[in-house]
């Protein structure tokens, strides 16, 4: 339950104080409220005297937040955005409820977005909210029922779900490496291309290939699909997942640099929280893309 309801105004002068700090003045606000300016000016007292403290004061004639009062309607305006989102949401699915699911960006464009016009089909019932997150968080403080994860099962308070194993291979336009090569040390002659959270990759790769482990000096990049491009345009040898670049390696527009595709260290999940209580649309999410597997 809500703390001390007494504490807890009414909506219509919460309205008032949103509308008197945004607009700057009570006749702006009763204009967009459609009440009279003493409506207003009844609200805002109400308001006051229920918190016991000061919100407005008269500056030159007109209206102005006191330093609390300014902290407050801050504080007031999210409530009400919050509110107004989850009406809106109820109102687009009456019957069943929303998924609010994080995605990593490039699985989530090349293996999960193909496949979601099937779960939209079966599961009309689940409006399903996608946001992107490179980086584990906090779910419940974020308001996200499951995220999709990459790495080991190691995301705190989290229970997971394997989804895909991930493979690797060195890859290259063919502007730059016209047939593959001889040895995996010789890589090394040309520049190399790395994502920023796998700074180990390349030397496991090098290992795995006999060769002694190092770490080469390679561009940095965030995200797969800019690394994709900087290698089609021939910046470079980039190590990328194969599921990613399916259609890049059978048109040709990127070849083996050398050798075959080897595991990676981590494998993708999803993950949800281990406390959470079993809600209807994440339960059809999970039975849905085990499915998928």
């Amino acid at each position: 339950m809500f703390g001390a309801r007494r504490y807890l105004p009414s909506m219509p002068s919460l309205l008032a104080l949103e509308a008197v700090d945004r607009l700057g003045s009570a006749s702006a606000a009763a204009h967009e409220l459609a009440l009279t300016q003493g409506a207003i000016s009844r609200q805002l007292q109400v308001l006051e005297a229920q918190m016991g403290v000061a919100l407005l004061a008269r500056e030159g004639g007109k209206l102005a937040l006191t330093a609390a009062g300014r902290d407050y309607v801050r504080a007031v305006r999210s409530a009400l955005q919050n509110l107004a989102s989850a009406s809106m949401t109820l109102r687009a699915n009456p019957l069943g409820g929303s998924l609010n699911l994080a995605i990593l960006p490039a699985f989530g464009m090349h293996w999960l977005a193909p496949r979601l016009a099937d779960f939209t089909a079966n599961h009309p019932e689940v409006t399903l909210n996608l946001s992107t997150r490179l980086r584990p968080f906090d779910m419940a403080a974020e308001g996200i029922d499951a995220a999709i994860h990459y790495g080991r099962t190691d995301w705190a308070g989290a229970q997971h779900l394997p989804l895909l194993d991930e493979m690797l291979i060195a890859v290259a336009a063919p502007r730059l490496v016209s047939k593959p090569l001889g040895r995996a040390d010789d890589i090394l002659s040309y520049p190399l291309l790395q994502i920023e959270s796998r700074l180990g990759d390349w030397g496991r790769w090098l290992a795995h290939f006999g060769t002694a482990p190092q770490r080469p000096p390679a561009m940095l990049f965030d995200q797969f699909s800019t690394m994709t491009m900087a290698a089609l345009h021939g910046l470079g040898i980039a190590l990328l997942p194969t599921f990613l670049i399916e259609r890049e390696l059978a048109e040709g527009r990127l070849i083996p640099a050398f050798g075959h595709a080897i595991p990676a260290l981590g494998k993708y999940f999803l993950v949800w929280p281990k406390d959470a209580p079993d809600r209807a649309p994440l339960t059809s999410f999970r039975a849905w893309i085990e499915t998928q597997i």
